[in-house]
């Protein structure tokens, strides 16, 4: 009951003021998705200008989403560190039908030129994309945003199952505690 006069209240209040209409009964989280949460979908371009959309890929088979730091002034040693991690183990992301998606986010000034700068002298294998998030649009999405100065994301890793739910969660907070690759094909054994 509380619930419905408070869903009228904000529906007049929007109305009178021309804000927006949220609902009482669930309010938008400011946290990053958790396990078991319906992975909010993203169309990212990749570095070719193909669009890249987590709802398509899911359908092939579970999808790791790595967040990178992307762009904060510098190209992000931890994170060319992480990535190689990654793409040394691609064969087995392969084996779990498993695609990665590391996404690179900053300001879209000059995005797709630093990405292309960050990735430049690793060959990605046929089940990893790299996708720039100008402007910061699927990390404000996941509140994976790190408004600091000279900070960009909070480095995280999600795995996403067929069916769209989130069956591994990592968040950084810092620079360090980054997920390994060896824990994430742990999380894909499981599915």
């Amino acid at each position: 009951m509380v619930a419905k006069i408070l869903g009228c209240l904000l529906l007049v209040v929007a109305m009178v003021g021309g804000g927006t209409v949220m609902s009482a009964d669930k309010p938008k989280s400011s946290e990053p998705p958790k396990l078991q949460d319906t992975a909010p979908d993203f169309a990212l371009k990749n570095l070719q200008g193909r669009t890249v959309k987590l709802s398509k890929l899911r359908k092939d088979g579970p999808v790791v989403v790595l967040m990178l730091r992307g762009w904060p002034g510098y190209q992000c040693p931890i994170c060319s560190r992480q990535v190689t991690q990654f793409l040394n183990k691609a064969d087995e992301f392969a084996e779990h039908n498993a695609t990665v998606v590391l996404v690179y986010p900053g300001p879209a000034d000059k995005l797709a030129g630093r990405a292309d700068e960050f990735i430049s002298g690793k060959t990605l294998p046929k089940n990893f994309e790299l996708v720039i998030d100008p402007d910061y649009t699927m990390t404000n999405q996941y509140n994976l945003r790190w408004d600091a100065p000279r900070e960009t994301a909070y480095p995280s890793t999600f795995v996403v199952d067929r069916a769209g739910k989130i069956q591994f969660t990592k968040v950084s907070k810092t620079h360090a505690g980054r997920s390994r690759a060896p824990e994430v094909l742990a999380a894909l054994q499981k599915l």
